[in-house]
């Protein structure tokens, strides 16, 4: 029996061994948090390793039935670990009371929306490791004055320290994408506050980037005020870079100037 690769899904299923255990000891190993949860385990390529692990417990969160079928069938050990149901809308704190490490072999089409619901909950996650397209994990371990860092890459590495760990060619799937894929790490940082409003921070991220080309006088335009416009804040010389270029710190910066 084998799970049939679904593309509304956007499942790609890894089916070197050889990546499969390396992304699973990527996992620190004895970590204090021995919780971890496997976003999408698939038919369990990741999930047979990570049930040897001695120094973790693992659960996993799977979408598509047929999937959940096969893995209970396959991995008796699974029994009473394994969740039916979709990452982007459970609330995890049901699941677990406290922290807990996630890994994965992230859908690419939903991607993006994963790692925004990990921030959320990002004081509860000190540790992802994860696949994903490469082109999302250059643009997420990019550092300031790079053509692909980004809003990604801004709102992420505020709060985690972020490893690009190696790539995996498209040989390595069953069906293989169209894209490279690529391994990361990411471990939460010592910020407990960015110091400023953070629904406004990344309101002044996302604009800041969606003309990235401009420079931060244009491209923030939509934010200004007549009362912003005429407190003289245009004079600063941020407002001359363009958001590549900004850094963490620069981000906060510029949003206590709009708050």
């Amino acid at each position: 029996m084998e799970v049939r690769a679904k593309k509304t899904l956007g499942q790609h299923f890894l089916t070197d061994q050889r990546t499969a255990q390396s992304i699973v000891e990527a996992l620190t190993p004895g970590s204090p948090v021995r919780t971890v949860l496997e976003i999408g385990p698939g038919m369990g390529v990741l999930t047979q390793y990570l049930l040897q692990r001695s120094d973790i417990e693992p659960k996993m969160i799977e979408i598509d039935g047929e999937s959940v079928n096969y893995l209970l069938t396959h991995f008796p050990g699974i029994e009473g670990k394994l969740i039916e149901g979709d990452y982007l809308k459970v609330n995890v704190s049901e699941i677990f009371d406290g922290s807990y490490r996630i890994i994965g072999n992230f859908p690419y089409n939903i991607s993006s929306q994963i790692f925004f619901k990990i921030l959320e909950d990002r004081d509860k996650v000190p540790e992802i490791v994860c696949m994903i397209q490469k082109e999302v994990a250059d643009r997420i371990a990019e550092k300031p004055g790079s053509k692909v860092y980004g809003i990604l890459s801004v709102l992420l590495q505020a709060w985690y320290d972020i490893e690009f760990l190696f790539p995996v060619g498209p040989g390595a799937f069953v069906p293989p994408p169209k894209v490279k894929s690529a391994v990361i790490r990411l471990k939460r940082n010592g910020r407990t506050s960015l110091g400023c409003d953070e629904k406004l921070f990344k309101t002044v991220v996302k604009t800041a980037f969606n003309q990235r080309r401009k420079t931060l006088r244009n491209a923030l335009k939509p934010l200004m005020t007549p009362a912003l416009l005429s407190s003289g804040i245009l004079e600063d010389p941020i407002f001359e870079l363009r958001a590549e270029r900004l850094g963490i710190e620069d981000f906060v910066r510029l949003t206590l100037m709009f708050g």
